[in-house]
This record gives C-alpha cells, sequence and structure tokens, in this order.
C-alpha cells in the first residue's frame, strides 16, 4: 500500500511531534507503572484497574502509532504570499450578508472548527485555496447548494 502524504504547516508538525515526545516519555512510562501496580494487587481477572491501564495502552499506543505515520509522511506546505494556501490566514465576507470572519488554514490534522481552523479539504478550504485577496469565490456544499464569499485579507 502507496503511503499518502500529509500535508502540514510547520506549527502543525511541531505540535505533532510535541503531542508524539509527551505521549513516549511521558503517558507510556506512567501506562506501564500502572500495570505493574495493578498485577502487584494479585488476581487479574477481576482487577479493574489492570483492565483500565490495558485499555489505556491501547489506546496510546494507537496514537503514538498514528502521530509517527504523520511525522514519517509530513508534507510541510510553505505559504505563497498573496494568495490562499497552507498556513493562511484569511478574512473572507459572506456576500449574502456582509458578515466577515476570520479562517486560518491548516492541514486536516490541525483542524480546530472551534478555534476556525480549517482544512483545504473542506468546504470553505477547498473554495479559498489559490484565490487572491478581492477575489468571490463560491463555496460548494456537500448537498448540492452553496454561497459566495469575497477574500477580503490574506495574511
Amino acid at each position: 500500500m502507496a503511503k499518502k502524504q500529509v500535508d502540514l504547516t510547520a506549527d502543525g508538525l511541531l505540535q505533532v511531534q510535541e503531542e508524539l515526545d509527551k505521549l513516549r516519555l511521558v503517558e507510556r512510562p506512567r501506562i506501564i507503572q500502572a500495570i505493574k501496580d495493578a498485577r502487584s494487587q494479585g488476581d487479574l481477572s477481576e482487577n479493574a484497574d489492570y483492565d483500565a491501564a490495558r485499555e489505556e495502552q491501547a489506546k496510546t499506543e494507537a496514537r503514538i502509532k498514528e502521530l509517527e505515520y504523520i511525522v514519517d509522511n509530513a508534507n510541510i506546505i510553505e505559504k505563497v504570499d498573496g494568495e490562499v494556501g497552507l498556513g493562511s490566514t484569511v478574512t473572507v465576507e459572506f456576500v449574502d450578508d456582509d458578515e466577515e470572519e476570520v479562517y486560518k488554514v491548516v492541514g486536516v490534522t490541525e483542524v480546530d472548527v472551534d478555534n476556525n481552523m480549517i482544512s483545504k479539504e473542506s468546504p470553505i478550504g477547498a473554495a479559498l485555496y489559490g484565490h487572491k485577496e478581492g477575489e468571490v469565490v463560491e463555496v460548494k456544499l456537500p448537498n448540492g447548494g452553496g454561497y459566495e464569499i469575497k477574500i477580503v485579507k490574506i495574511a
């Protein structure tokens, strides 16, 4: 199976590496100690602490593998001045109601919708990607609808 590159900003890669380091250096040893402590309590067949620690270990190891894959396959995208790309902070105006919103276009692993960090694969991100200030672009929604936004500023 071919490995798929994971597009990230430099900041996004740093965040992934920091999380990976924390899991490897802090969480993994803590969980191993919790398993040892639970084993020392005797019968494992009815030991809830042991079961919980093993479950946490499985989740942590899965997350470590996921983060290692991201780091190994990271494709750092540099910002291109003057057009919307990965790492761009974009102020847009919704054409229908003149409201403005600010979005940051990030890699899919960095998405944080609550903080307006959107991926280039999202409807708004896809519409904005590669366009310049002053352009009006159509955001196509999965249900077939859409709306227009104007790119006010790119930072």
